[in-house]
């Protein structure tokens, strides 16, 4: 599993014209998934996410997870993370579990993390057509992949 992690002072995602999934400060999270990740990958993560510092303290320090900041998540389900460009120059997405793999991990995913917030997390809609809009805080955007957790 492999996420793209920014903290956001505001974040939405638009399908068809109609909002489908907005918050104020908190973190976007893009989820792309391969075959083989299992409940531990999905746990693993979304354990991650939440208790990352990546918000700021008293003295502006990072030192305060999205709980702690009293932040939001929103999630989207992004396959493109797993682009190879090894070969050519058009990216090979092989390694990207498809749809039906995919979907019930990204439902998971997205549960757990719902879960460990304690709030609802918003969605965009799997496999649609996305606009994603936001205003990143920092900026600051981090790339974890639950197979090589440095």
């Amino acid at each position: 599993m492999r996420v793209v992690i920014q903290r956001v002072r505001e974040a939405s995602v638009t399908v068809n014209r109609k909002i489908c999934g907005k918050i104020e400060s908190g973190l976007l999270v893009l989820a792309g998934f391969e075959v083989d990740d299992s409940a531990a990958d999905l746990d693993w993560m979304a354990g991650k996410i939440v208790r990352l510092r990546l918000f700021g303290d008293e003295n502006g320090v990072m030192n305060r997870s999205v709980i702690e900041a009293g932040g939001e998540i929103l999630a989207v389900s992004q396959f493109t993370l797993y682009a190879s460009v090894k070969k050519g120059n058009r990216p090979s997405w092989s390694r990207a579990a498809r749809g039906d793999v995919s979907q019930p991990l990204f439902d998971q995913f997205v549960a757990r993390l719902s879960a460990e917030l304690g709030k609802p997390v918003p969605t965009g809609v799997f496999g649609a057509d996305m606009e994603v809009g936001l205003i990143n805080d920092g900026p600051v955007t981090l790339s974890i992949d639950s197979r090589t957790p440095e």
